[in-house]
């Protein structure tokens, strides 16, 4: 599905310019006139970006982009600051401050103004999707990830990565321990490819428990094997003496 651009701009010849080279590069694009009716589109369909200049009536870009990032609902869609001016410290300091996620002289070059909004929408994708505890790219990224790797018809491999028990863990530890379990397990993963890995590799977190590594077959098997050594040489610090000299946990069976 394309990505949709909420271009908001007074001048229309502003506007006509950049929805044609927005078009052209497959986005789907809206056009607002002023901050105002900008923050009315926003609030009836959200896109997943905003292009606004920065001087405009009724509302400028920088209180646009102020309303924006203080609503919780819409706050995570990134905004593009646009100025007419070329070297205006202040004004890109007022926009960063309120909360503009790039910020873009009109006269740049197409093609710095075509990167420069793939990236912004590449990192917000990647925030969203990312794991809150280990920041690590989630389920979006590694189905991306896969899909790209099969249209390029590349040769690849899968590793599942699974805690067993792991439910038993959080039972008898609780859910901190268990998240620093996590956490750890993370470390492993990233350590592993840093390691033994190849270059190209991805690893993501499913949620929980679950990872997904994806590598080269050629280096699959080292890696799992680099893996499971890790992990069983630190996970022992996050078990009781107690348990640690017995060698297993009582769990209740749910």
């Amino acid at each position: 599905m394309a990505k949709r651009i909420l271009v908001v701009d007074d001048e229309p010849d502003i506007r006509d310019i950049l929805r044609i080279l927005l078009e052209g590069e497959g986005f789907e694009v809206e056009e607002a006139n002023n901050g105002r009716e900008a923050l009315e589109k926003i609030q009836k369909r959200p896109p997943d970006l905003v292009i606004t200049d920065y001087v405009m009536p009724e509302m400028d870009g920088e209180e646009l982009c102020r309303k924006i990032k203080r609503d919780i609902l819409i706050r995570h869609i990134p905004v593009i600051m646009l100025t007419g001016k070329k070297e205006d410290v202040t004004d890109k300091i007022k926009g960063i401050d309120a909360g503009a996620d790039d910020y873009v002289v009109k006269t740049a070059d197409e093609k710095e103004l075509l990167a420069r909004i793939k990236m912004v929408l590449r990192r917000t994708e990647m925030d969203l999707d990312a794991n809150p505890l280990t920041r690590l790219p989630g389920n979006v990224s590694i189905l991306n990830e896969i899909e790209s790797r099969i249209k390029k018809g590349e040769k690849f491999a899968v590793c599942y990565v699974d805690l067993d028990k792991f439910k038993n863990y959080n039972d008898k530890y609780g859910f901190e321990m268990g998240d620093r379990i996590i956490q750890e397990t993370a470390r492993v993963l990233i350590q592993s490819v840093e390691e033994v890995g190849d270059k190209t590799d991805f690893i993501g977190h499913v949620g929980g428990d679950d990872f997904v590594i994806v590598t080269t077959p050629d280096k699959v098997e080292r890696l799992c094997n680099t893996i499971i050594a890790k992990f069983d040489l630190r996970m022992p610090k996050f078990y009781s003496e107690e348990d640690r000299k017995r060698g297993y946990i009582i769990s209740k069976d749910r």
